[in-house]
């Protein structure tokens, strides 16, 4: 047997080794939360990418209908406002200076020709308030000065060159365009501007620049069309819905851009990505979070570091018992070899004084020769065991013979441990078996009944037919028993019942293994219960074999191995 490292190098070994792997979880929980934070952020610069194109949208939007608007409306108005009067004095031209281009612009979609349609020249220097075009009523020309001159003192901006309203005139809404004319340092003192149709800043206008502008880069969406990639929603300053486009079923877009036209009696234009879009701005889907993936990725890396502690807890506690197992064969080796040298000594060097002295020493060399191959035995089975190596040649037998042969060669050494051995057998019953298999098993059974009882004590071995098809052997002792806790536990290879741990009691750990391994290879079972005496009694169950009804069994389950290296397994 190679040699095992010291407990001190062990324990710093498996100190080392759990060390790494704490310092591998720990690491993979680092790398996981990177890569989470990564992803995270990531995710949140696409998102806001997407919401900064939203707002593109919309502002190209605005930009649009301005535009459109400019192209009309600054020809009108900006030969009268577009220069600075000289004085403050000024003399100022008539509306009617605007009269045949406002006729020709902006008209109305519905009913142009029955549409009102006004110039006026308001005088913040008096007051004074003219109009040209559509007659209006007293009422409509002091609403329409005094919605000029309120927005016209607490909105306009002198860098505007024009600003639009909503009002309503003649029971319906349109829409007034004006310019303020400055003189110097900036002291106004005129409006000038006409009316229009509500189309002018209404559904019409909006859907006419979604048909003539690209909202959206070209370079990311190619040809698609703005209706197949964008939501498109106007308001007006009181929250009114003018323009919508057809609003697709489902979650509403996260993705939304918003836009106010000052200019335009606060007009809002707000713009929402459709699906389409997300995956043309975003390159590809969206990026999903990482997270489900990485804590199980982390699950699987903390489990797997379990897995390797515990199989580290596992070999460690293999190598105590393997340490324990050589010490308790070392132990249980050294005597009987010590009791056969000094007798064979005794024999070689003529001590002896008389022809009983010699027989006794021959039957003590004899007596522990016999315990020597019994634990030589057991280990060769624990090895081909190990190795799934374990052959056996199972036949129709009497088991009574069998039994009491073992019984008889065990006798003597339970002499020498002051028990008796009493048997009970039922000279009737046969089972296949292999018999050196059975001697083994039964060996193993009143070794330990013997160890582990009290001096004095009698063993009972009966044989029986537990039912029609199975026979049973039984070995009770009169010791402390075995607790319920433990009675599968001790079928283990080396495992001691704790009470015997540190007791003087020699033993490998492995004699009952090897019972219930051969008990299974021969079909069989092998298990423990409390005997009448309050012992243990340890119960073997094999297979009946009927000599008289000329009937054939089947041979029970063996393990065969192939040849290695072109010879058989050991026997």
């Amino acid at each position: 047997m190679s040699s095992l490292p010291r407990p001190s190098i062990w324990r710093a070994r498996s100190v080392l080794l759990a060390a790494l792997l704490g310092l591998t979880l720990v690491l993979a929980a680092m790398l996981a939360y990177e890569a989470h934070d990564a992803a995270r952020s990531h995710r949140a610069t696409a998102e806001r990418a997407l919401r900064d194109y939203a707002a593109v949208a919309a502002f190209e939007l605005a930009a649009g209908v301005t535009d459109d608007l400019d192209r009309v409306v600054l020809p009108l108005i900006t030969p009268l406002t577009g220069t600075r009067a000289v004085t403050a004095y000024e003399r100022l031209p008539a509306p009617s200076a605007i009269t045949a281009p406002a006729d020709s612009a902006l008209h109305c979609g519905n009913a142009p020709s029955d549409a009102p349609r006004v110039t006026f020249r308001l005088d913040f220097r008096d007051g004074s308030f003219l109009a040209a075009g559509t007659p209006l009523s007293s009422a409509e020309r002091d609403g329409i000065a005094d919605t000029i001159a309120a927005h016209a003192r607490g909105v306009y901006q002198s860098d505007w060159r024009y600003a639009a309203i909503r009002t309503r005139i003649g029971g319906s809404d349109h829409i007034v365009f004006y310019s303020v004319k400055y003189a110097e340092q900036l002291a106004p003192i005129a409006a000038f501007g006409f009316t229009a149709c509500a189309d002018a800043l209404d559904a019409p206008a909006f859907a006419a620049a979604m048909r003539r502008h690209a909202l959206l880069p070209s370079a990311l969406v190619g040809a698609m069309a703005n209706d197949s990639l964008l939501v498109v929603d106007v308001f007006d300053a009181a929250g009114r819905k003018l323009y919508s486009t057809d609003v697709p079923a489902g979650v509403p877009s996260p993705y939304v851009g918003e836009v106010a036209l000052a200019r335009f009696g606060g007009v809002r234009a707000r713009a929402s990505l459709r699906p389409r879009a997300v995956e043309a701005l975003a390159l590809g889907a969206m990026p999903r979070s990482r997270l489900p993936l990485l804590l199980a990725l982390l699950a699987l890396t903390a489990g797997m570091a379990t897995v390797a502690v515990l199989q580290l807890r596992r070999e460690h506690e293999l190598a105590r018992l393997r340490s324990d197992f050589i010490s308790s064969v070392s132990h249980e080796l050294r005597t009987p070899l010590a009791q056969i040298l000094l007798f064979a000594e005794t024999l070689s060097l003529g001590r002896v004084r008389s022809e009983s002295e010699r027989r006794g020493a021959s039957d003590v060399i004899v007596q522990e020769g016999r315990r020597l191959m019994h634990l030589v035995e057991n280990i060769l089975h624990f090895s081909r065991a190990e190795r799934r190596m374990t052959r056996l040649a199972p036949e129709p037998a009497a088991l009574a013979p069998i039994v009491r042969e073992t019984i008889d060669a065990w006798s003597p050494l339970a002499v020498a441990a002051e028990v008796a051995v009493r048997a009970e057998l039922d000279e009737d019953v046969a089972a296949l078996v292999d018999a050196r298999a059975l001697r083994q098993m039964l060996l193993n059974l009143l070794d330990n009944a013997v160890k582990y009882g009290p001096p004095g004590q009698s063993v009972l071995v009966t044989l029986s037919s537990a039912s029609r098809d199975t026979a049973r052997i039984t070995v009770d002792d009169e010791g402390e028993g075995i607790p319920t806790a433990e009675r599968e536990r001790i079928w283990t290879s080396f495992y001691r019942l704790e009470r015997h741990a540190d007791s003087s009691v020699a033993g490998s750990g492995i004699g009952l293994f090897v019972v219930r391994e051969l008990a299974g290879l021969h079909g069989g079972r092998a298990w423990v219960e409390t005997a009448p005496s309050g012992g243990a009694r340890f119960v073997i169950e094999l297979r009946l074999a009927h000599f008289e009804s000329g009937l054939e069994y089947p041979t029970p389950h063996v393990r065969r191995h192939p040849p290695v290296n072109g010879h058989p397994p050991d026997a």
